[in-house]
C-alpha cells in the first residue's frame, strides 16, 4: 500500500503544490533514504514536462561536514546551488534521515556560521519566492528514525503521514481545494485588523499585524498542510511565551523554552534543555532575536507531537512563532539566517483576541 501512496502523493506535490508546467527547471532535494517518493516525485516531473534535477544527501554527511570542516569551509556555498536557487522555477524537497539525533554532539557555534554562510541563499530564496518566480514545496518520507521520535511503529507512521497528506485517497486534490476554501473565510475576516493579543498557560503576548498578509497554507508550499500565517510588525511584539512542545533545529532539541520579549526582541530566552544552543542561535545575527512569523495551525488531521516541525507546526489548536526570517509576500521585513518554528498549545484554557474581539478559544475558531 505504501508504494501506492508514493505515488499519488508525489503526483499531488508536482500537479498540485508546485502545478510543473512544461519547460520548467525542477530542483528536487532528497535523503537517500526517501528513496521510494524521490523517483516516483521525478517520474512526475517528467510526465508533466518538466526538467528534473535530483540531488540526494547520503546519511550522516552534515556530521561530516561539522567534525571536519575549517569555517571558511563552513560559511562556502557553492556556485551551482546558487545558480539554481537564483534560475529555477520550481524546488521539491523530501525530508528523510536514518538518525535525527546525528548532530546532538556538534558544537553550537558550527551550526551557527554554517547558517550564516547560507544567509544569502535563504535570502535569495524568500525573495523569489515573494515575487513568484520561485514555486516550492516540502514534503516527509516515512522512515524508522522519525518513527520512533513519534513513538510509533514505521507502519503507524506510514498511516500518519500520508493520512495527514491526502485525507481523501480518492481525490487529494479536491479535498485540499475545499480546505482552501475553508480557512480562506478566516484570513477574510483578519483582514484590515491590527492587534493581536494571546493568553496561555504561562503566556501573555501582544503583537501587532497591522498591514500585514495572512497566508492560505493549502498544500502549496508544505504537504501535509494546514495553517494561517503572516509577519507580525517586527518591533511589535510584548511580552511572553513558555512553548509546550520541544522545539528542533538542527537536530538539536531544546525543551521549556520561554521567551521575552519587549519592542519586538527578545530580551530573555529560557530552556529547561539545551539553553546554551538556543541563545547561540537567537544571536545568529541581527534578525534571529525578532519575530518573523505568527501562525496558527488547522490540520484536524495531526493532534499529536511527533517531533516534526512539517508536521507539529500544524497541530490543530496550537499557534507558533518562527524566529528569524520572514516571509516578504506578508510584509515582513526580517531578515536573517535561521527560520526557527517553536510551538505552543492553546487547547486547554488558552485564547486570541484580535482588536478586542474574540477570535479563538480553547483551540477552535469562534468568529
Amino acid at each position: 500500500m505504501s508504494d501506492s501512496r508514493a505515488s499519488k502523493l508525489a503526483g499531488l506535490l508536482v500537479d498540485y503544490s508546485v502545478a510543473v508546467q512544461p519547460g520548467d527547471k525542477v530542483v528536487i532535494n532528497s535523503g537517500a533514504d526517501a528513496g521510494p517518493l524521490a523517483r516516483e516525485v521525478y517520474a512526475a516531473v517528467l510526465k508533466a514536462g518538466g526538467h528534473p534535477l535530483l540531488l540526494v544527501s547520503l546519511p550522516g554527511m552534515d556530521e561530516v561536514l561539522y567534525r571536519h570542516a575549517t569555517e571558511e569551509q563552513l560559511r562556502f556555498v557553492a556556485p551551482p546551488l546558487k545558480s539554481i536557487m537564483e534560475t529555477y522555477e520550481v524546488s521539491i524537497s523530501i525530508g528523510s534521515t536514518d538518525n535525527t539525533r546525528s548532530l546532538s554532539g556538534i558544537e553550537p557555534g558550527k551550526i551557527m556560521i554554517r547558517s550564516q554562510g547560507r544567509r544569502e541563499i535563504l535570502d535569495i530564496f524568500m525573495a523569489r519566492a515573494a515575487r513568484g518566480e520561485l514555486r516550492w514545496t516540502g514534503t516527509l518520507f516515512p522512515t524508522n528514525a522519525y518513527a520512533q521520535d513519534a513513538d510509533m511503529s514505521l507502519s503507524d507512521y506510514e498511516d500518519f503521514v500520508y493520512g495527514a497528506c491526502l485525507p481523501d485517497l480518492n481525490d487529494p486534490v479536491g479535498y485540499w481545494r475545499n480546505f482552501s476554501a475553508r480557512q480562506q473565510m478566516i484570513i477574510d475576516w483578519l483582514h484590515g485588523k491590527k492587534q493581536v493579543h494571546i493568553l496561555g498557560k504561562d503566556t501573555d503576548l501582544r503583537l501587532s499585524i497591522a498591514g500585514r498578509t495572512f497566508r492560505n497554507c493549502d498544500g502549496h508550499h508544505n504537504m501535509p498542510d494546514g495553517e494561517i500565517f503572516t509577519g507580525p510588525v517586527e518591533d511589535s511584539l510584548e511580552g511572553h511565551v513558555c512553548f509546550s512542545y520541544p522545539a528542533i533545529y538542527q537536530g538539536r532539541e531544546v525543551t521549556g523554552i520561554r521567551l521575552d520579549f519587549a519592542k519586538g526582541k527578545v530580551v530573555q530566552a529560557r530552556a529547561e534543555k539545551n539553553e546554551e544552543f538556543l541563545r547561540k542561535m537567537i544571536a545568529t545575527d541581527e534578525g534571529s532575536c525578532y519575530a518573523g512569523e505568527f501562525a496558527i495551525g488547522t490540520n484536524e488531521g495531526i493532534k499529536q507531537f511527533t517531533r516534526q516541525i512539517l508536521f507539529d507546526e500544524k497541530i490543530a489548536g496550537s499557534f507558533h512563532l518562527a524566529l528569524g526570517s520572514g516571509y516578504p509576500e506578508t510584509g515582513s521585513v526580517n531578515k536573517s539566517a535561521i527560520h526557527w518554528d517553536m510551538i505552543c498549545d492553546l487547547r486547554e484554557g488558552g485564547e486570541i483576541r484580535v482588536d478586542g474581539d474574540l477570535f479563538y478559544k480553547n483551540g477552535k475558531f469562534v468568529i
